[in-house]
């Protein structure tokens, strides 16, 4: 269960920042640091859960490997 909340925590924050990429897109089509920094960070958002979710994976199945 926790491995399924851990991939849906994934999925969220992607669609999160697929949201949050395309209204700073539609908001501020030119170049802009603060628009990049926005990105960046829903970025990391993402990165953050992926290790998580990666994290919970490995203390799920190292036990069985082993």
């Amino acid at each position: 269960m926790a491995l399924l909340i851990a991939i849906a925590l994934v999925w969220m924050a992607e669609l999160f920042n697929t949201a949050i990429e395309k209204v700073c897109d539609l908001l501020s089509p030119q170049r802009c640091a603060q628009v990049k920094f926005i990105k960046d960070v829903s970025a990391a958002a993402v990165l953050i859960a992926s290790i998580l979710a990666f994290i919970i994976g490995l203390i799920i199945f190292i036990p069985q490997i082993l």
